[in-house]
């Protein structure tokens, strides 16, 4: 057993670059040098790992790692037993049944004795079985969707982000299994609890703060209580008098997805000086 907290983040890709950003901008500075499969953190004991993506979830429960950041689905398709620590809002995808968009299959039931091609055989066949379905699945690691045109397979379950792979190869979702997204996981038995949950909260904060700007306005005292509903905060407004009588200033953490809809909000309620501002950390 290591004296260090073991991080495990994939190797490579997209997600490989959200994972490492994420930990750099929570204070869990690193450099990963020639390849290495490992990087030690600055200032802590902790360890970066850096391993495939899709055997984190295993690694993470069988203790070579005490915790990791992966995908939901793979968390599901291994079905291992792992604490989710921390949904990270980074990915959205949906595990998706996908059909050529002249196929005749038109709704699940038609994927009876069909084949359908995926890396995701145990979510695949528990989907099959929620629905009385039976079919051939055809277990396959990468890209899958070129098996319909090679004659492999009727149905492909894919991940589906922005849907441009599935137009350029002419399929359609014919349903979705599930939506995940990127999660911090950890072994149910690490001896290191304590400084896990430093790192939770530290990624927390960090989480957080992308989701949430922070919105400066002032409004006239007749408007405040309007205003108070339109910006409630993460629990309540900031609220303090200005120097002109009749006037206050607020302050309040909203959605950075709904920002221009409340400035707009606001601006029409007769506030002034409506300022945004990003937030890059915080604890709440």
């Amino acid at each position: 057993m290591t004296e260090n907290l073991r991080i495990g983040i994939p190797s490579k890709g997209r997600l490989a670059e959200m994972a490492s950003q994420l930990l750099v901008e929570a204070g869990l500075k690193f450099r990963r040098q020639d390849r290495s499969l490992f990087a030690r953190v600055r200032d802590m004991p902790i360890e970066v790992t850096f391993l495939r993506t899709d055997d984190i979830p295993v690694l993470c429960a069988e203790g070579a790692i005490d915790m990791g950041i992966t995908g939901g689905d793979l968390i599901e398709e291994t079905g291992v037993e792992l604490t989710t620590r921390l949904p990270l809002g980074m990915g959205n995808w949906r595990l998706s049944i996908c059909v050529p968009d002249d196929s005749s299959i038109k709704k699940p039931t038609d994927l009876a004795n069909r084949r359908i091609a995926t890396s995701f055989p145990h979510v695949t066949q528990t989907y099959l079985e929620r629905h009385k379905i039976t079919a051939h699945i055809v277990q396959l690691t990468g890209s899958v969707e070129v098996m319909i045109t090679l004659g492999i397979a009727d149905a492909i379950v894919d991940l589906v982000e922005t849907g441009s792979t599935l137009a350029a190869n002419r399929l359609v979702v014919l349903d979705d299994l599930g939506r995940y997204e990127a999660v911090l996981v950890q072994n149910k038995t690490t001896p290191h609890t304590q400084l896990a949950d430093r790192v939770v909260r530290r990624l927390e904060g960090i989480v957080i703060a992308r989701s949430y700007s922070l919105l400066e306005y002032n409004v006239p005292e007749a408007k405040l209580r309007e205003a108070e509903k339109i910006t409630p905060g993460f629990e309540s407004p900031t609220i303090s008098k200005l120097e002109e009588s009749g006037w206050f200033a607020v302050r309040a953490m909203v959605k950075r997805s709904q920002v221009i809809e409340i400035m707009e909000q606001l601006d029409a309620l007769g506030a002034t000086a409506i300022l945004e501002t990003a937030i890059t950390n915080c604890r709440l």
